[in-house]
């Protein structure tokens, strides 16, 4: 049934498609921003103070004289006064719907210990009506004293009316109650599914609550799909987000629904963001039976991405890499796949013409996927796939060379790093070493494409940007930064954001810099980053988005 809803779906889309392309010629600008500092991420003509915008696309950026040349008397006219203006952001990772549900829902990320997890929960519960589920969370046992993963017993005593699954901020961990493991059909004698654990208590052998990876579907696939109408709120309330954050173009994990409900806003002239929705692995078949490959679409929203995992997280433990855990020596993580599934999944949608990302995180997932990359084009030939590799976190120096070699992207969410550091050495020991490679992929010529996993870590692309520059935390520490030959330059971090997003998606020839002829999306920040210290960029409020040629957001 969800195929034949998807096959719909990218039928309905297809039809649309004319009607995103032409514009009309006109002769003066229909904006003008002016008296800036421009950072262009142009090559050709790194800096401007001026850009005129006609029919959604940047007709002439340079000096405020030759500029202004294209005002007419309709022409709007914006007096930037020295601020810093930017390419919008292109973020290259999100969870799109599932943020937008974080906004509007529980968000346990705050919570610094056991105590204040019970408690948020508690306050979240009381506003709901007996026996609806309660999902979400983002929470982090890492933040806690204890450093321990919650048991079901902590909730269980307040949530008898509610079935409750609430994920860990990464994604790949969640905790149950009771409840949710009785509706699931979950026992001490259930098996942890392939690609997943149900961990159970080492005396009594009972869940203890905690499920990771594949085994987080046992649960959630019992609870009642959201109402179309919900996950159409969160999305306009993610749009809202994006918005003032400055971001104008993601590349989203989404569903057969978000992709419905974004052509319904885009039929509406409502789509507030440029989207690359990706579909999982599963979906290789139903594009290549409609002909769609890789970067499908219009302006505003684009296909022919397909999504896989190799492994899991390091904060569940699931990372996949060669040698145990340093704090587990009895594992070494999960497979999602074997490796000659993980094969014919890169080879079958690598045949049709579509472009893969595919999560890895521990050393072994990635040459895993690096590997069926390269027999993927063995065996289909050699073209510009520009598969990528999604958070690459943890990479050999020999498999840093396979990147280069094939043209594989690593698409990087910089905060994940300081995140992480916290704790990463205590997991995986000398291996942090390779880790969060920023600074040496770009000097070994891999190509990087910046995002923020939201609703992972936050969508402001402004800690992306921070940590990248300081790999230091938010409060400061370690000084220097952490393993800081990885650090890059403001400029640097800023490309990876816009052009070297654009181009993980194939759209570097119409946005990602502020160019003549490309799309005119751009932010303005009310301080010039390259001005002030490090830590400043992480409170200096984005001022003014364009999107299309549109200011969507003015504060």
């Amino acid at each position: 049934m969800k195929k034949m809803l998807l096959a719909g779906l990218i039928i309905s889309f297809l039809s649309g498609i004319s009607a995103l392309s032409g514009t009309e010629e006109g002769l003066m600008a229909d904006l003008v921003l002016y008296n800036g500092k421009i950072f262009t991420v142009d090559t050709n003509q790194p800096w401007a103070m001026a850009v005129a915008i006609r029919d959604g696309k940047f007709i002439a950026v340079g000096s405020d004289a030759d500029v202004k040349k294209l005002a007419g008397k309709n022409t709007e006219m914006v007096d930037l006064k020295g601020r810093l203006a930017l390419p919008g952001f292109n973020d290259a990772h999100v969870h799109f719907a599932n943020g937008g549900l974080y906004l509007l829902g529980i968000d346990l990320r705050p919570a610094r210990d056991e105590k204040e997890f019970v408690s948020i929960l508690k306050v979240y519960i009381g506003k709901l009506p007996k026996g609806e589920w309660v999902t979400g969370g983002n929470w982090d046992h890492e933040n806690w004293p204890s450093k321990k993963h919650p048991h079901k017993s902590l909730i269980d005593a307040i949530t008898p009316d509610h079935p409750v699954l609430l994920q860990r901020l990464d994604g790949h961990m969640s905790i149950a109650n009771s409840l949710a493991l009785k509706l699931a059909g979950i026992t001490s004698d259930t098996p942890s599914p392939e690609g997943g654990e149900i961990v159970k208590d080492k005396r009594t052998g009972e869940p203890t609550g905690i499920l990771r990876d594949t085994a987080i579907a046992l649960v959630d696939e019992v609870i009642p799909p959201l109402s179309r109408q919900k996950r159409e709120l969160a999305i306009r309330a993610a749009m809202r987000h994006a918005r003032e954050l400055g971001v104008t173009s993601i590349q989203d994990n989404s569903s057969s629904e978000d992709l419905e409900i974004y052509q319904d806003l885009l039929k509406k002239g409502e789509l507030a963001v440029r989207v690359n929705a990706w579909r999982g692995a599963d979906g290789w078949a139903d594009f290549s039976r409609l002909g769609i490959q890789a970067a499908y679409g219009g302006p505003f929203l684009r296909l022919g991405t397909v999504k896989l995992f190799v492994d899991g997280s390091m904060g569940a433990g699931t990372a996949l890499f060669f040698e145990p855990y340093a704090d587990d020596p009895s594992t070494c993580g999960l497979p999602i796949h074997s490796q000659s599934k993980l094969n014919d999944l890169v080879r079958n949608a690598d045949r049709v013409g579509l472009q893969i990302a595919a999560h890895a995180i521990g050393d072994k997932a990635n040459a895993w996927i690096l590997e069926a990359f390269a027999l993927a084009r063995k065996k289909n030939g050699v073209r510009e796939a520009r598969h990528r590799i999604e958070h690459a976190q943890v990479v050999r120096a020999q498999d840093c060379v396979s990147f280069k070699e094939l043209g594989a992207i690593a698409s990087i969410q910089p905060s994940h790093c300081i995140d992480d550091m916290r704790w990463a050495e205590k997991r995986i020991g000398a291996r942090v070493a390779d880790a969060y490679r920023f600074a040496s992929f770009l000097a070994g010529g891999v190509r990087l494409a910046f995002g923020t996993d939201w609703d992972v870590e936050p969508l402001d692309p402004r800690l992306g940007l921070y940590a990248a520059v300081s790999r230091e935390l938010p409060l400061g520490g370690p000084a220097g930064g952490w393993h800081p030959a990885e650090k890059l330059s403001l400029a640097q971090a800023i490309e990876m954001y816009t052009m070297g997003s654009a181009y993980a998606e194939f759209q570097e020839k119409v946005k990602g810099s502020i160019t003549p002829g490309k799309f005119a999306d751009l932010v303005v920040m009310e301080k010039n980053l390259f001005e002030i210290s490090k830590k400043e960029i992480l409170i200096t409020p984005v001022v003014m988005t364009v999107l299309a040629g549109k200011i969507v957001f003015k504060k």
